[in-house]
Order: structure tokens, then sequence, then C-alpha cells
């Protein structure tokens, strides 16, 4: 069990089932493999969902929990009904358009645009490696950074985004798995970093020094992404 700051993340492998038979090979991630993530994804954020309420409401206005479970569950099921042979970039504009209408809220916005800009940097790719998600998750990242007006050490989203994709760029020959898990790992510490930080957008920037020692909402949420991801990728093989 690891914790992140008062909440406790189980961090063990699973072993995830899959409705289409499939199975990640040769280390990369596809179209099956994406449905199946987003599924993780809505049975995670709906785990998680009064924590981030709690979470959120200490200097927000307690809708994130419900906002990231009504994001995820929407995507899951469009994905699911749309099916793998859309193809990668395709499933994921359908997870950002269908997110942009289930949860028309700031972090659902954001976390649309990231999946949109996403599905642009892997157009035509049918399968990804480590460098295909270092594109995936750089284009997630700037496309964060510029909706939201924001920067790095402003207590945002993007504190976590951004080791996120400085990791994976690094990794070079690194397998999927141990890239991601080495992502995971970065965004774990960029997190709780952000304790350290005064936020500067949102209805948390109103209580200034109030917000110094509390662990950023939005930066978890980028945490539980990326910690998701890579436990599924990592319980593939």
């Amino acid at each position: 069990m690891s914790w992140i700051g008062w909440w406790p993340l189980p961090l063990a492998r699973h072993s995830f089932s899959t409705s289409q038979g499939n199975s990640m090979t040769d280390r990369t991630f596809t179209s099956a493999d994406l449905i199946d993530l987003f599924q993780s994804w809505k049975q995670l954020f709906a785990e998680q969902r009064e924590f981030l309420i709690a979470l959120d409401g200490q200097v927000g206005d307690s809708d994130l929990g419900i906002t990231m479970s009504k994001a995820f569950a929407a995507a899951a099921d469009a994905l699911a009904t749309e099916g793998e042979a859309a193809g990668i970039a395709k499933l994921l504009r359908t997870a950002g358009t269908t997110m942009a209408r289930a949860a028309p809220s700031t972090m659902g916005t954001l976390t649309a645009t990231g999946f949109l800009r996403a599905s642009k940097a892997i157009d035509g790719k049918d399968r990804l490696e480590t460098a295909d998600m270092a594109a995936f998750w750089r284009a997630f990242r700037d496309g964060v950074a510029e909706r939201g007006k924001a920067k790095v050490g402003d207590k945002t989203l993007l504190d976590v985004l951004d080791p996120i994709a400085t990791t994976l760029e690094a990794s070079g020959r690194a397998t999927l798995p141990d890239a991601l898990k080495a992502a995971a790992d970065a965004a774990r510490d960029a997190l709780e970093q952000t304790k350290s930080m005064v936020a500067q957008h949102g209805k948390a920037a109103a209580f200034q020094q109030k917000t110094l020692g509390l662990q950023d909402a939005g930066a978890t949420v980028g945490y539980l992404v990326i910690r998701r991801m890579a436990d599924f990728v990592l319980g593939r093989l």
C-alpha cells in the first residue's frame, strides 16, 4: 500500500480481462487495450469519488470527484460502444468529446483537451510503443497548459503532467512497462511537491497561503491516471 497524503492507493499488479480476448504483445499498446484501460479508469474514479470530493473541498467547490467519475464513466461506455476497429486515435477523440459533454467543468474540459491533443499526436498508429506514449503525454501536457493557461509551479494538474512527459521522453529504449512505471513514480514525487506550492488558479487561488501543505486536487487526478495506466500495462505482460 502506498500513501499519497492521507489517502491510500493500492498499487498492486492486477490481471485485467478483455472482452475481445486480446492481450498486449511485443510490449505495445493497442486500441483494445485502450478500451479496457478506460474501463479500469472508470472503476478507479468511481472508487475514489468520495476521496476527491473531500480533497477538493478543502479549498475548492467539492465537485472534482463527481466530475471525474462522470467523465471517465461516459468515456469508457462510449469507447466500448465504438469498438477497437475504430483505432487508437479515433477512440481518443471519442473519449475527449464525450468527456467534454459529460463533465463541462474546468477539470472535465482540461482532461478532455488532453485526450483530444493526444489523439492528434498518435494519429495513424495502430500500436503505441514507448516513444509513441511519450508523444501522447507530451501532447496531453501541452494541451492542458494552453487551455488552462498554467505553468509548472502554479499548483495544478500541470505539475504532475510535466514530469510524466519529460520522464517518458527520456526513457530511450526502455520497455513500455518500465517507462510508464518511471513516469508514474515521477508523478508521485511531483504530487508530493505540490504541498509546498501556493495555488495560482481556480477557486483555490483565493486561499493563497492556506493552500500551503495541501496536496493539489487536480494534480492528484493526474497521478491517478498515470499510475493506473502503468499498473494496467504491467498487468498485461
